[in-house]
Formats: C-alpha cells, sequence, structure tokens
C-alpha cells in the first residue's frame, strides 16, 4: 500500500516504512493494529459494495469493482 501526499497526488517517500508507522501508532501492539486494519478493511470493503450498487452502469464504462485483491507470489 503506498500513501499518497495529499496536495500532489504523488507518492509518499520510499524511506517511510508504513509498517513501523502503523506499529508506532499503536504503540507496538501489533495484535491491535491487525485487528484495526482488519477492521477497516472490512469497512472499505463495505463502502466499495455499496458505491458499485448505487454507480450507474454508464458512469463505470462496464468497470466492476473487485472486493478482494489479488495476492501476489
Amino acid at each position: 500500500m503506498t500513501q499518497l501526499a495529499p496536495e500532489t497526488g504523488a507518492q509518499s517517500p520510499p524511506d517511510v516504512d508504513l509498517a513501523v508507522s502503523v506499529l508506532n501508532a499503536f504503540d507496538g501492539d501489533a495484535l491491535a493494529a491487525i485487528r484495526e486494519l482488519l477492521e477497516d478493511a472490512d469497512f472499505l470493503r463495505d463502502q466499495l459494495y455499496i458505491a458499485s450498487n448505487l454507480m450507474s452502469k454508464g458512469i463505470s464504462r462496464g468497470w466492476k469493482p473487485q472486493y478482494e485483491r489479488g495476492h501476489e507470489a
């Protein structure tokens, strides 16, 4: 996952480790961080489902969302 800079849409600097940032946000509690990220993923999946049901076919030009991402080998 790449963090975008809000004002430019550019990617964050390569020296920023997002995993370390998440762990720091939870004071090193990896289990709490994982639980929160899983809750966030569920919330975003639900929002994508709702948005895809409300969006007309013309707006998306045939695009259909994927609710799970493919896992890289």
